[in-house]
């Protein structure tokens, strides 16, 4: 068949000028490298980019040229510069970000003034991570429809989208929102969702978030996507097909109960039926749940695989559908009584979209749900038992009702694709949202790392293990990190570890931190020393890491808990006190008896200068790889001979691969001294030191390069030593020395360092003294 005659002169002209283009490039990109290296600073954005494959086909970095235009247009020094491996992803990321929030305007620079250059949908794949503050203006220009393709692209390029100061919204923003989280968590590649700073949260959008975050969508018939209705046509045509035949199974069973126990994939195949037709809500309030085995929704408890779709009216029912039945049922005046908000209409219209999800920010249905409870004279705790949707069950910190009050029921839900890390930054979670982000954890199996920093949880924390508890003994659970840090600890750091592990035999990651005890912490009794002797259940643990509100360490507590972690890796105690000289020592013959497996350990601000003997221990420690001791006084009042001990024991650990000294008032002597370590007669395979904060001056830094580089010569150019650390010491004192010192020291390692201000840190100092 003949090829389209173009439709008109222009269309022809078009053309062939594209083609000609297309040609010409191809030319350009095929120039000899040495052109090419010239050329290319000469390029727009949009041509730069272009020719990244010619450039390094030519075997040319436009690295350099990417940095330039970051300084040219951004204008600012990029947090964390030295672990910048691409610069090109790291402008056109940023770029994007900027040019979305209307912050960087295209026309400040000619390499971005450029017509055939988009700046949103030309940035767009090179975006993995995005965040959106304030009113999300982001989110509505990211939906509005001349961006389809710029939303296609972050689908498949996005991973990490974080939140920032946001604020209330009217509902056309939050719908913008919610197509936007559909399009990138549920049909996209986003696996971590972030949130930060919100001191006072808007409870409807923070569970928005939330509830998407974990995969769930009442897909409407007005907001029902392209992809989700491709999904509903395939799901309900297979499974009206599989329920036709359990249907015919159905009639064959006995009246003896067996109807009750459906394989689970007969059960998710109802669901698919239930759940293809837009009418249906994939989240119903657990004020309407039934609480048969099969755990589904009164209005849909009824509806087998082979019937045929109902009205919304009928759909939304409390009443039952006519139909043969073996399967014991409930009393009707109770479940009529139950479905009683439904009935009233808060889920009678399928068009709204936020019914389902914000339940728990209008009202609190307790006392409906308490009156229910009675009403069919089910006993409280058996149903929070039996209700894998409803984890928390009374827990310090959970209103020992009936159920989570007005909490979204997950149990027999149809979920989409979920993400597999949530943080959450300086947000405060009331009891109410603790409890629906339990309900949410309690089958959230995608999930893999949470994060919950200053969100004043207190005694709700409890609430969150409940959700967590629940998760884990699900059979695809895949959590393995959680993170909790907070102002104030609502119960001593060993207990709330013991609780933790107790509850999460399964985790690989723990991280408690606190800054301060409990405001009411004095008027609390101690924890009772016999919890050492509790038993903890053999634990996955790889990484533990515990910050103390200036509490007392004692071993006795962390004993059980390094006994259940064979497998533990990493240790971190930070801000820990010890109450007695004899506390560290044992702390030691626990960790060499315990965990074998240790390579990781550091103490930060724990007071190590009257502990030399152990000090010295941990350093000859032939399993240990990295050992720091972070503002721990270790030469607060020691000796010369001390230092030349560490020193003499560093030499000999041909283990030990990194070790880090900041804040410990090492000065320039000590520093020097330290460059014996790699002398000729060293076996050691250090690579890595930290020396930050330790009052070093230029004078002291050069002097330790030239002892450095003297053993390098004595050892024929061979040294292990790899990385310096010098962050915060007083290099500003003598600029042209320390620029000589950090040029030779790059020769033989990599040296990060910043340009701290010495004189206005110590002014700030005498200041708050």
């Amino acid at each position: 068949m003949a090829a389209e005659r173009p439709r008109s002169l222009f269309a022809l002209s078009a053309a062939a000028v594209s083609r000609s283009m297309a040609a010409l490039e191809r030319e350009v990109w095929a120039l000899p490298g040495h052109l090419l290296r010239v050329l290319l600073p000469l390029l727009t954005v949009f041509h730069l980019e272009r020719a990244e494959d010619a450039a390094r086909r030519a075997g040319l970095s436009t690295q350099p040229i990417w940095r330039k235009l970051w300084d040219d247009v951004m204008k600012t020094r990029p947090p964390n510069s030295e672990s910048i491996t691409c610069w090109r992803k790291k402008f056109l990321e940023t770029f994007f970000s900027n040019v979305l929030h209307g912050v960087l305007d295209v026309s400040s620079d000619w390499r971005l003034n450029d017509r055939h250059f988009s700046p949103l949908l030309h940035s767009s794949p090179h975006v993995s991570q995005l965040t959106l503050c304030n009113m999300l203006q982001g989110a509505v220009e990211l939906t509005a429809k001349h961006n389809h393709k710029v939303l296609e692209n972050l689908a498949g390029s996005l991973r990490i989208l974080k939140f920032q100061h946001l604020l209330s919204c009217d509902q056309s923003i939050r719908r913008s929102l919610v197509l936007l989280l559909h399009r990138l968590i549920h049909h996209g590649s986003v696996s971590q969702v972030s949130m930060y700073s919100w001191p006072v949260p808007d409870t409807v959008l923070l569970v928005l978030i939330l509830t998407m975050s974990a995969g769930f969508w009442r897909s409407g018939n007005a907001l029902t996507c392209g992809l989700c209705r491709e999904e509903d046509k395939g799901q309900s045509q297979e499974s009206a097909q599989e329920g036709a035949e359990r249907g015919c199974n159905a009639e064959q069973e006995g009246s003896s109960g067996e109807n009750q126990k459906s394989a689970p994939k007969e059960a998710d195949a109802h669901m698919n039926f239930v759940l293809s037709a837009p009418r249906s809500p994939p989240l119903q309030n657990p004020v309407c749940e039934e609480t048969s085995s099969e755990g589904l929704p009164c209005g849909h408890s009824n509806i087998q695989g082979g019937s045929s779709p109902h009205s919304s009216s009928e759909q939304l029912s409390c009443h039952p559908i006519p139909r043969k039945t073996r399967r014991r049922m409930k009393p009707a005046v109770g479940r009529k009584r139950r479905c009683l908000r439904r009935s009233r209409g808060h889920y009678a219209d399928p068009e709204d979209l936020y019914d389902f999800v914000f339940t728990v920010a209008r009202e609190d249905n307790s006392g409906l749900l308490d009156q229910n409870r009675t009403t069919e004279g089910e006993n409280t705790e058996n149903w929070t038992s039996s209700s894998p949707g409803s984890p928390c069950t009374g827990h310090a910190g959970c209103k020992k009702r009936g159920g989570p009050a007005g909490i979204l029921s997950l149990k027999a839900a149809h979920r989409f694709r979920s993400v597999s890390t949530l943080e959450l930054f300086s947000i405060p979670l009331t009891g109410k949202t603790c409890r629906t982000l339990s309900n949410l954890l309690s089958s959230w199996v995608s999930l893999e790392n949470l994060v919950l920093s200053y969100n004043g949880l207190n005694a709700n924390i409890s609430c969150i293990l409940s959700g967590l508890r629940a998760l884990s003994r699900h059979p695809e659970c895949r959590f393995r990190a959680l993170r909790v840090s907070d102002m104030f600890s609502h119960m001593p750091c060993m207990e709330l570890v013991r609780c933790i592990l107790s509850a999460l035999p399964q985790l690989h990651t723990l991280s408690v931190s606190f800054d301060l005890k409990n405001q009411m912490e004095g008027s609390r009794p101690e924890a009772n020393p016999s919890c050492s002797e509790a038993e903890i259940p053999e634990s996955c643990l790889e990484v533990l890491e515990i910050r103390f509100p200036r509490e007392p360490l004692h071993t006795a507590f962390l004993l059980p808990v390094l006994k259940a972690s064979k497998s533990l890796q990493q240790l971190s105690l930070d801000s820990a006190t010890l109450p007695c000289p004899q506390e560290l020592g044992l702390l030691l013959e626990v960790l060499k008896e315990c965990t074998p497996n240790l390579k990781k350990l550091s103490f930060h601000d724990v007071n190590l200068a009257e502990h030399q003997k152990e000090v010295l221990l941990l350093l000859q420690d032939p399993g240990l790889q990295e050992i720091t001791f972070s503002f721990c006084r270790l030469f607060e009042s020691s000796t010369a001979e001390f230092l030349s001990e560490i020193i003499n024991t560093v030499k000999r650990n041909s283990s030990l691969k990194s070790l880090k000294l900041p804040g410990n008032r090492l000065g320039n002597h000590r520093l020097v001294a330290l460059a014996d370590i790699f002398s000729e007669d060293s076996s050691s395979s250090l690579c890595q030191l930290d020396v930050s904060s330790n009052c070093i001056k230029p004078d002291g830094l050069l002097e330790f390069t030239k002892k450095l580089e003297g053993h390098i010569q004595q050892r024929g150019g061979q040294l292990p030593f790899t990385h310096l650390r010098l962050f915060q010491n007083w290099l500003d004192q003598d600029a042209e020395t320390a620029q000589e010192a950090l040029r030779r020291l790059k020769a033989v390692c990599s040296v990060v360092n910043d340009a701290w201000d010495s004189s206005q840190a110590f002014a700030d100092y005498i200041s708050v003294m």
